[in-house]
């Protein structure tokens, strides 16, 4: 822990039950939001849902203010956390939104987010989608081109006799996307049949081409980052438990409260292995 932050009040804020206590509260705001949504519900419970949200909006303010405090000298720190930033956000908002209730309680919702950093599955999950952003857009580039000069070529082959489907290339588009789900592809392909015979090469080189190929690679590109995800999820526990197999066995050793020369040559011998380890682990 950093030597400017409030230890005791950083302890209290970032435990696991102040975190399991703000999630409850997260998740039973959510809902009482969704109660409100209901037609028909008694007045006594609409007026008591109502005030429970704007408790909930003072309990996350205060919760907001309190981690801000704990960083003691150094509040700006607070913002190096994406968490911390997007909670900022979300709640620092609602002064602007005082008389917008719609707006605000949608806001909030967008906290049940905050529940993902319980669920070690998900946050493996995040962080692989995080991972495989850039590809992806790469592989968006190369599917938009794709889709557009099957678009292009959609228009020249039906365009006349489908205007609907294929008149322009915003409606050739529209109709690439929807075979994406190979829903309709029968639908399509008889058509096209009978306006074109290029129809049935053109449509069954789409869906090799667009549907089975680059869309598997985009799933590739994704079960790929979440295995490193999950790799990297691995590695770092197995660190820590090392860290704490390191610091058990120093305990051990100072627990008499005298170190012999004897004792310090094991530890540096323990240092010396844990640091192997690591620089193994790092360079698998």
């Amino acid at each position: 822990m950093e030597s400017f932050r409030i230890k005791w009040l950083t302890r209290v804020v970032y435990s696991q039950t102040f975190e399991l206590c703000i999630a409850g509260i997260i998740f039973l705001n959510a809902v009482a939001l969704a109660l409100l949504t209901i037609p028909g519900i008694d007045v006594a419970t609409r007026e008591s849902l109502e005030r429970f949200d704007q408790i909930a909006l003072w309990i996350f303010v205060a919760e907001l203010v309190v981690r801000m405090i704990s960083y003691g000298s150094k509040p700006w720190n607070f913002f190096k956390t994406g968490w911390n930033v997007f909670d900022f956000i979300i709640i620092g908002l609602s002064p602007f939104l005082a008389n917008q209730t719609l707006i605000l309680r949608l806001l909030r919702i967008f906290r049940l987010i905050r529940i993902f950093r319980f669920l070690p599955e998900v946050r493996v999950l995040t962080r692989s989608i995080t991972r495989s952003l850039p590809p992806l857009m790469s592989m968006s580039v190369l599917i938009f081109i794709a889709l557009f000069m099957y678009g292009m070529a959609g228009v020249y082959l039906f365009g006349e006799e489908m205007p609907e489907q294929w008149g322009d290339i915003t409606a050739a588009l529209t109709s690439l996307f929807i075979l994406l789900t190979l829903e309709e592809f029968a639908i399509y392909l008889v058509d096209g049949l009978a306006v074109s015979p290029w129809a049935l090469p053109y449509y069954i080189s789409y869906v090799f081409v667009i549907v089975f190929t680059i869309l598997n690679v985009l799933i590739g590109v994704v079960l790929n980052a979440m295995d490193e995800a999950r790799q990297e999820n691995r590695d770092r526990e197995e660190e820590i438990k090392r860290l704490q197999n390191f610091a058990k066995d120093v305990d051990e050793i100072s627990s008499d409260g005298k170190v012999s020369a004897e004792e310090i040559t094991q530890l540096r011998q323990k240092i010396s292995i844990l640091e192997r380890e690591l620089k193994r682990a790092k360079q698998n």
